[in-house]
């Protein structure tokens, strides 16, 4: 089973590029973060002829956005994470396959909108750490993937890079992430890299030739899943080829 995230920082910009990746990967599920795109615009006829079926969940404005993606059937569980009833934005699936429980997320960054736009972040921290224990509580093997917007420890970011403000890295944020996986997620790329797991994320511009980049995007696996857990890796091809997203695509690969 070979599960994929990918922040793609529109859709209809880089259909070509996912394009690519279904073919060289052939990843049974992918999860997408940023589509900017509405839910109607998605573009579903490449992923049919490519023997995908897909579930995305869009919004108007051009923001935010996400989607499933999947050559193996799947029941969606939600497209809404749960409690936050005044939330409108685009930031989550969950959907039921091969006996397990798989949710795609887009985290709110929280460097916008000043107080409040971090308190969002953290609100939304909160609602998806109850998510998590809810479903481990119940014993449903349960992964989550995307863009957590998080770089959990310093190694995460090229030294120098981040100030201490910023709300990816702050304490706080820090400490959600870790209310989450202390709840018995393993964070897979770092698991099988716990010396050097590899950036997912170069800002546009020198970074990614200079490998001056962030880990940002996880994957979060229940224990028995992560017991599974055979391969986790980062598709640099995808971030060099020509007018990328500023996100790699990460894989991870688990036994049968």
């Amino acid at each position: 089973m070979r599960l994929c995230t990918f922040n793609v920082n529109s859709i209809r910009k880089r259909e070509p590029h996912l394009r690519r990746l279904l073919e060289r990967h052939a990843p049974d599920i992918v999860f997408l973060q940023e589509l900017k795109c509405r839910t109607e615009e998605f573009p579903g006829l490449l992923l049919s002829e490519l023997g995908y079926r897909f579930h995305a969940v869009g919004q108007p404005g051009g923001r935010n956005g996400v989607a499933v993606v999947s050559r193996i059937p799947f029941e969606v569980v939600d497209e809404v994470l749960p409690g936050g009833e005044e939330d409108t934005h685009a930031r989550f699936v969950e959907v039921r396959a091969a006996g397990m429980h798989l949710a795609g997320i887009y985290l709110p960054n929280g460097n916008s909108g000043g107080a409040e736009g971090y308190a969002y972040k953290l609100a939304w921290m909160e609602r998806l750490r109850r998510r998590v224990a809810e479903r481990l509580d119940s014993l449903t093997p349960y992964a989550v993937l995307g863009d957590f917007n998080v770089c959990p420890t310093d190694r995460d970011f090229f030294p120098n890079s981040m100030p201490a403000t910023d709300a990816l890295v702050r304490p706080e944020t820090r400490a959600a992430f870790r209310a989450i996986t202390h709840l018995g997620m393993t964070d897979a790329l770092r698991a099988l890299h716990p010396e050097d797991a590899p950036w997912t994320y170069w800002d546009y511009g020198p970074a990614f030739e200079g490998n001056r980049g962030l880990r940002i995007d996880h994957a979060l696996l229940s224990a028995e899943l992560a017991e599974r857990l055979t391969g986790a890796t980062v598709d640099f091809a995808a971030r060099s080829e020509e007018s990328p997203s500023d996100h790699a695509p990460v894989l991870f690969d688990l036994a049968d």
